[in-house]
């Protein structure tokens, strides 16, 4: 995990020249960096981050899309992006399981896209005017996050907002929006 995290930090580092080849907010592109949010252009305000997005699954598919500098992020992001689709499968079977629905069920093309999404966020000379990232849902069936050392991650419990603290090498796997639709259409729940 230290190797992949090394890895984005080193992109990060790379020149602007050479990210700015990566700049896009057309969302059909699979390999991406971005300022703020998709919406940059029609934001009151902007979220204090560059994210770096890109298509992981099949591999073979996008990773001659991905960045060739630094020159082992291919090989070792690739390795992680691998080892962390078979957690995540594992863990939807296990979901399959909890809820009494046929082992596999989510083998089909709610899992077959994996994308890797990267934030970086930049110093900033007056911290007190930043902003995370807003109130959201992921669209998609699970998400799974690293959070580094950089706190701010925040869940909706109980009514109330909680942090969640950062752990070493510890990853927080978040039920996304696809998977909230899924169960309340098979059990009839809202």
């Amino acid at each position: 995990m230290n190797e992949t995290m090394n890895a984005f930090q080193e992109f990060f580092k790379l020149p602007p020249e050479y990210k700015s080849t990566f700049y896009s907010t057309d969302m059909s592109k699979k390999c991406r960096i971005f300022s703020s949010t998709l919406n940059y252009d029609n934001e009151d305000f902007h979220y204090w981050r560059d994210n770096f997005t890109h298509h992981c699954h099949p591999l073979q598919d996008h990773i001659p899309l991905w960045p060739q500098n630094p020159s082992t992020y291919r090989e070792v992001v690739g390795r992680y992006t691998i080892e962390t689709r078979m957690l995540l499968l594992r863990i939807l079977d296990l979901i399959c399981e909890g809820l009494g629905i046929k082992h596999g069920y989510f083998d089909s093309e709610l899992s077959n896209i994996q994308l890797l999404s990267v934030n970086h966020h930049i110093p900033c000379p007056d911290p007190s005017l930043t902003l995370g990232m807003p109130q959201h849902s992921d669209p998609n069936l699970i998400s799974m996050l690293h959070e580094c050392s950089i706190p701010g991650l925040q869940v909706w419990w109980d009514g109330r907002w909680m942090n969640v603290d950062p752990m070493p090498n510890a990853f927080v796997v978040i039920t996304g929006l696809q998977l909230k639709v899924r169960h309340d259409f098979l059990f009839g729940t809202k």
